[in-house]
């Protein structure tokens, strides 16, 4: 039987992070993903400065991985009753899509010395000495970051998030608007709430455009188009498709062991934002970290992502909640608009690691009803 240190099922920026970190240790690794690379991937493109930092760490090149796409460093936010913010952000963003920005991570992995192969995942069995994939491949630790739908998830028996922790969301390409050029823009309203539509620019006259709600509002594909059609009515993208986010508000509880979850297919998608790259880069590089401990990874992986991220994920599920008042999400817009330090606050929450402060929450209560 063929035996690798650490088997990754999935090579998007979660795998890849993972495998780089994992590399570093000296462990040979394996990636798995059923498709082959350049491929798509249903995402807003959006990758925040601290992505990009986490991946440094880990020996990727940021400025190769986000060659021919300049800098976006003007964000612009409408809340669900209209107030609006638009600033430069405290670091610029870049937006690539995810068929170049997931090859070039991965990329990144083989050079480090990973091995990638084709591969869909079928069965897993776990024993005292590692872990068993489809009875061909032996590791010593394995790591699913096979994404929402994750087979290695189903593996451990693991249930899918409830209905209302899961959002869907629907994403095309389209010249980009002219009323913003070079900027993020972000556009809620009441309708459906919440839901927002989006408009990142590529660099190249284009805009990744779309819009998701949650699962629980009958997000069909019908009412998703019209969502998005509503939100940016001078929009008329191509290529369409839909993928469903499952929250962090939902995700499970990080088991003991040598199988570890990592990126969406550990629910670590931001309730705010959709955001995700983040999430899966970190979670990928303290996977890949923690596969040293061997049978007791789990565990490891568990603390340090606690210790990393725990804070923050109690500050977007305490603000996801307040973020079901319009009037609430109104005032704390107003409150960035007139204090930069809020806008970068609000802007650290949804798009990295951030906090729910006090700055920020005495903003808000301060705008109610202006």
């Amino acid at each position: 039987m063929e035996s690798w240190d650490v088997v990754v099922v999935g090579g998007g920026p979660a795998g890849a992070a993972t495998a780089l970190a994992a590399r570093r240790s000296g462990a040979s690794v394996l990636v798995l993903d059923r498709a082959d690379f350049p491929r798509d991937k249903v995402c807003g493109d959006g990758i925040a400065p601290e992505a990009l930092d986490v991946l440094a760490v880990l020996g990727a090149d940021p400025a190769a991985l986000v060659a021919g796409h300049p800098e976006v460093p003007r964000l612009s936010l409408r809340a669900p009753r209209g107030a609006v913010v638009e600033r430069d952000t405290h670091r610029p963003s870049h937006v690539v899509p995810r068929q170049v920005l997931d090859a070039r991570i991965l990329d990144a992995a083989l050079a480090a010395g990973a091995t990638f192969r084709r591969h869909r995942v079928r069965s897993l069995e776990v024993d005292d000495d590692g872990v068993v994939v489809d009875g061909t491949l032996r590791a010593g630790v394995l790591v699913g970051a096979d994404g929402a739908e994750s087979v290695v998830r189903r593996a451990l028996d693991l249930p899918r998030n409830p209905d209302d922790r899961i959002a869907v969301a629907i994403r095309g390409y389209a010249p980009e608007p002219r009323l913003r050029p070079g900027t993020q823009v972000l556009v809620t309203t009441e309708q459906r709430w919440p839901a927002y539509a989006w408009s990142f620019p590529l660099g190249d006259g284009r805009a990744n455009v779309g819009y998701g709600e949650l699962v629980p509002g009958g997000a069909s594909r019908e009412a998703l188009v019209a969502g998005l059609h509503r939100l940016l009515p001078d929009v008329e993208p191509a290529d369409l498709r839909a993928h469903r986010l499952p929250l962090s508000t939902g995700r499970p509880r990080q088991p003991d062991g040598r199988v570890l979850l990592a990126g969406d297919a550990a629910s670590l998608i931001n309730p705010l934002t959709g955001e995700g790259i983040f999430y899966a880069v970190l979670s990928g590089a303290l996977a890949g970290s923690a596969a040293a401990a061997g049978a007791d990874a789990g565990r490891v992986y568990r603390r340090a992502l606690g210790r990393r991220l725990g804070a923050h994920l109690r500050s977007t599920r305490a603000a996801s909640q307040l973020s079901r008042w319009p009037l609430l999400m109104d005032a704390a817009v107003r409150g960035a608009a007139a204090d930069q330090r809020v806008f970068d606050d609000v802007v650290a929450l949804g798009l990295a690691d951030g906090r729910l402060g006090m700055r920020t929450l005495a903003a808000a209560v301060r705008h109610l009803g202006r």
